[in-house]
């Protein structure tokens, strides 16, 4: 599914405070696609839901103006601006069956029975329920009942789609299913999805794009892929993924592409200059646990250590290894099965290497 080039949602220069003091959204300027699936992601009172609610229409903007399809929202009110919406607790209505429940929105707006039939049995096909329409959202699991939740907000083919961590609430198995349905559904109708979560992996999964919000503030806006590989700043670095972080002072740079940090330790480290002051600054090291060579294989590589096994952590497809390397016990290599060898134990000692590109020099 291709996503067009025309914008269908803007933000611009969008505050919002509860209190008159404190901004919870901070001056946010935000494009979103026609077509494209963005995830707002963050921590709790970063700021992510309430942008949303803004969008939604549950909340108004205390400066700037939200625009959808070109026109501004700040005075339209919710029922009134073509959305559908999916909450975590799915807002159904329990007196109404699962078809009832569907054939709502399509009543409200004064659709013909016929043409209410017709969308309400697409929709309830879409998501795998066509035998449920005479059951009570009670009859139901927690996923079937947000498997009626999404046709629910889809049922009238709105212009937006507006998801509130839909998926907190069901167990991890079933989370995870429920992402590739909804990336599927996604790709096959080419709605335009804003989704807000907490979970990184739900994020990486199912996004076109991730806006990473913190403190009111986009710190990041990037594909998944650009996010993981390439934060720009270390709250993105430690917030998606787990991470190795050493902390340094940059000694010197060598161009775009090296820089030498001295870490608290002593040691020495060849790094990417990705978002430093310069020579004499504080940095922190942002290095992935796949990124790391373990074994003889390391020597090869600019940057080498002598390490000491803590611990090792059979997970199946990988040994999480803990080891004791330029003065921290905590830091973590992921090591493939099929490539742990049988000196990887613990107490052993062990060489470490990575690549330049591979840790990144943020500012601290």
């Amino acid at each position: 599914m291709a996503i067009s080039n025309e914008n269908l949602v803007e933000f611009t220069e969008v505050q919002k405070s509860y209190d008159g003091e404190t901004l919870v959204v901070k001056d946010l300027n935000l494009s979103i696609a026609r077509g494209e699936f963005l995830t707002m992601l963050g921590p709790s009172g970063s700021g992510k839901t309430t942008t949303l609610m803004m969008l939604a229409g549950f909340e108004s903007p205390t400066h700037g103006d939200v625009k959808l399809d070109g026109r501004t929202l700040n005075n339209v009110p919710p029922h009134k601006r073509d959305i559908g919406m999916v909450f975590q607790n799915y807002a159904l209505f329990p007196h109404m069956s699962v078809y009832e429940n569907l054939a709502f929105p399509l009543q409200v707006r004064k659709m013909s029975k016929s043409e209410v039939e017709t969308k309400v049995k697409k929709a309830l096909d879409m998501v795998q329920l066509g035998g449920f329409g005479t059951r009570r959202p009670s009859q139901l699991s927690g996923g079937q009942q947000q498997r009626v939740a999404l046709a629910r907000a889809l049922v009238f083919q709105p212009t937006l789609v507006l998801m509130d961590e839909p998926l907190g609430a069901l167990d991890k198995q079933l989370r995870e299913h429920m992402q590739l349905e909804i990336k599927h559904i996604h790709e096959s109708l080419g709605v335009t999805v804003v989704y807000v979560t907490h979970d990184q992996s739900e994020a990486l999964t199912m996004s076109n794009r991730i806006a990473v919000f913190n403190d009111g503030i986009i710190q990041q806006l990037a594909s998944p892929p650009d996010l993981y590989e390439r934060p720009e700043n270390a709250f993105v670095a430690q917030f998606i993924g787990e991470n190795n972080k050493l902390m340094g002072k940059v000694q010197h740079t060598n161009g775009e592409n090296a820089c030498t940090v001295v870490l608290d330790s002593g040691d020495e480290v060849q790094a990417l200059p990705v978002n430093i002051a310069g020579a004499g600054s504080a940095t922190l090291l942002s290095l992935r646990p796949e990124r790391v060579t373990i074994g003889p294989e390391a020597g090869s590589l600019p940057n080498i250590f002598d390490a000491e096994v803590q611990e090792l952590i059979y997970l199946g497809d990988h040994i999480r290894t803990r080891v004791k390397v330029c003065g921290h016990d905590d830091f973590v290599v992921k090591v493939p099965n099929a490539q742990a060898h049988a000196a990887l134990r613990e107490g052993a000692a062990v060489k470490l290497g990575w690549s330049i590109e591979d840790c990144r020099a943020l500012d601290a």
